[in-house]
């Protein structure tokens, strides 16, 4: 809301510190910063934002700047019954940033919690990035143009972040995003392959000695392993570390999806891609995943469907167009397939993606001059140095063509050197008629361990937190402080405020009331409201009062939250109630 469009990132910036910091809770289900903002600045109503995201409560608020001082506004929605249940404001001098974040991200995970019931929240959930102000700034300009996904701005993102590391060199949240920049403009071809994947090993090890507890580092740790370690067993291990650190950590849950379904672990893929849809159902990234994982299944009219909506959105999309092409070769799409590099922009062709996909369509398609001038054009190209991907083409083709001693020859090469795309092509569709070979299996086994699959037998249940005996003495205690002392009378009552005058945690209470009351905080305290009202509305004395004012007097302090909980306890408004009780 500042005058200054530029300190749009600062805004994004602070949403995206509250989206993570909430994220932590692992059972709360964060929509992911994407799909969050896909909404930004458009006027739609809340309850259609809520089913499209598929969550019970929005999070909306604001930003001012001026000068050295900021505004911050929060509210809190029901989005299905469309009304605020929260609200508050914030003026802080900038130099306090992280302690507001961190301040408003814990009183919105308390009133989520008085909401919605019980779940544990941690002393801090904001963690402070620097001691230097525009070291953060820097940081979060760079955020808001990687988050663009072009060449461009990611070359931009970079500068910003390494002005960030020159002021405050120990800002392991820029490294990490410098990291990512390089592991980005490699993937996609834009700098060579080893440069930028080892610079991304170099920042990414650099920000853990730092700050060993950020999950983008250890999902950077994942992919390192799969892509130039060809580990499978540790890039499993460190996504999931990724999300014991970070349950709603989005890119993890892909991955995790993504490493699931190369081991055939359908099931387990499926899980992982539901939570990753369920965070961010608006991600082309989720998308591509989803459609990756479709084609895997071999699902291939489903595959193609979702690989066109995410061109219709980003028609310079390389993962998209490399999978669209090969999920045509499977649907016997040969001709199509054969020209689908034809017409797209030279920039966005991988040469080795191009060549090998035209190989594989004339010999699926029975043209043996042409499928055997597109194999020796790419045996050429998978020579030079960053010929990796006409490489792997030579193991799909051979699969494809059941042309096995190859085809195994291939992978013993590949294992041997590490090749960078083996995990990723030895399970493809397009090698289904080598599966049934016994060194396929064998192969599989070493590449894809099956220790990693196994599931902890013990049942985990939820932790108490009070014993028996401590749990019944602070409920007789909580009991007493209700109806003797009436405190729900006071409308700034918290879950937190009163767990201090009962003497224990707010974590100990919220246990308490969920599991032993089997209530949350709301509703066990405007029960008591609502009771209150009840007595005093009853009293001809009060006749003059109108029906807010007794609300108030009753601890509520907001309308629409008083007729709501009135309405789902007595099934009726609180004038329909009063009526009642004249008649």
């Amino acid at each position: 809301m500042s005058s200054n469009e530029e300190n749009e990132y600062f805004s994004d910036g602070i949403t995206e510190e509250i989206i993570n910091a909430l994220a932590k809770l692992k059972e709360l289900k964060v929509s992911s910063r994407t799909s969050a903002f896909y909404f930004k600045g458009k006027n739609i109503p809340i309850k259609k934002i809520g089913n499209e995201l598929g969550v019970s409560t929005l999070l909306e608020g604001s930003v001012r700047l001026s000068g050295p001082s900021m505004r911050i506004t929060a509210q809190l929605i029901d989005a299905k019954e469309d009304f605020h249940f929260w609200s508050e404001t914030w003026d802080r001098p900038l130099d306090n940033i992280f302690e507001v974040q961190d301040e408003i991200s814990l009183l919105i995970a308390d009133k989520l919690r008085e909401h919605f019931g019980h779940f544990e929240i941690q002393e801090q959930l904001v963690d402070k990035k620097t001691d230097n102000l525009d070291a953060y700034n820097l940081y979060l300009k760079g955020r808001h143009l990687f988050n663009k996904w072009n060449p461009e701005d990611v070359k931009e993102a970079m500068s910003f972040y390494r002005q960030a590391l020159e002021l405050d060199p120990q800002h392991a949240q820029a490294m990490v995003g410098l990291a990512d920049a390089h592991s980005f403009l490699a993937t996609i071809s834009d700098i060579p392959f080893e440069e930028g994947w080892g610079k991304c090993a170099e920042l990414t090890h650099q920000a853990l000695e730092i700050n060993d507890e950020l999950a983008a580092a250890y999902y950077q740790l994942a992919n390192l392993a799969f892509f130039t370690a060809c580990d499978y067993r540790s890039s499993f291990e460190k996504a999931k570390h990724a999300l014991q650190l970070n349950n709603n950590h989005i890119e993890s849950q892909q991955f995790m999806a993504f490493l699931y379904i190369l081991a055939g672990k359908k099931e387990l893929a499926k899980e992982h891609l539901k939570i990753a849809l369920d965070i961010d159902p608006f991600s082309q990234e989720t998308l591509f995943f989803s459609a990756y994982v479709e084609y895997m299944l071999e699902n291939y009219s489903e595959s193609l469907q979702q690989l066109d909506a995410c061109l219709e959105v980003n028609p310079m999309n390389i993962p998209v167009h490399a999978v669209k092409s090969i999920c045509l070769l499977k649907m016997e799409r040969y001709e199509e397939a054969a020209h689908y590099y034809d017409e797209l922009p030279p920039e966005i062709v991988v040469p080795g993606e191009e060549t090998g996909v035209k190989a594989l369509a004339y010999a699926l398609m029975g043209d043996a001059k042409k499928a055997k001038e597109y194999k020796d054009k790419l045996e050429d190209q998978a020579k030079a140095p960053n010929g990796f991907t006409a490489d792997s083409y030579l193991f799909l083709l051979a699969g494809a063509t059941f042309q096995r001693d190859f085809a195994f020859e291939w992978v013993e090469n590949a294992m041997n050197n590490r090749s960078p795309l083996l995990l990723l092509r030895f399970s493809d569709p397009l090698v289904n008629k080598i599966k049934e070979d016994l060194r396929y299996l064998s192969y599989q086994e070493k590449l894809f361990p099956k220790d990693l699959f196994q599931t902890d037998p013990k049942q985990s249940s939820k932790k108490a937190l009070l014993d028996a005996g401590s749990a019944t003495k602070i409920k007789e205690e909580l009991l007493k402080l209700l109806e003797d002392k009436e405190a729900y009378l006071d409308p700034e009552l918290s879950l937190r405020s009163l767990a201090e005058q009962l003497n224990i945690h707010p974590n100990q209470l919220s246990w308490l009331l969920n599991e032993e009351l089997g209530k949350n905080f709301n509703q066990f305290i405007n029960h008591y409201r609502i009771e209150a009202f009840k007595r005093i509305a009853a009293q001809p004395e009060n006749s003059h009062l109108t029906i807010l004012a007794i609300a108030y007097d009753c601890g509520f302090n907001s309308k629409t939250v008083f007729n709501t909980y009135f309405k789902k306890e007595c099934g009726m408004t609180p004038k329909e109630y009063l009526n009642n009780l004249d008649s």
